[in-house]
């Protein structure tokens, strides 16, 4: 499955809240997942580091981009 692109709808609704409902077990995304909770930064700021993330370790993270259009 294909990243979504940057304007995508699905980062916003992760950075808002999503996170919680994504499944994973890689430990860098768990990682990333508690410091975007902590953050105090605006959603779109959360939404576009959860895209650079994703896009950084697209090879090791098909099950979780596959669970993107879901949440």
């Amino acid at each position: 499955m294909a990243l979504p692109s940057a304007n995508s709808p699905c980062w916003q609704r992760l950075a808002s809240g999503g996170l919680s409902r994504l499944r994973t077990d890689h430990l860098g995304t768990q990682m990333m997942i508690k410091r975007l909770e902590r953050s105090t930064d605006p959603v779109g700021k959360k939404a576009a580091d959860l895209h650079e993330y994703f896009s950084k370790w697209e090879r090791g993270l098909a099950n979780e981009i596959a669970q993107l259009a879901s949440l």
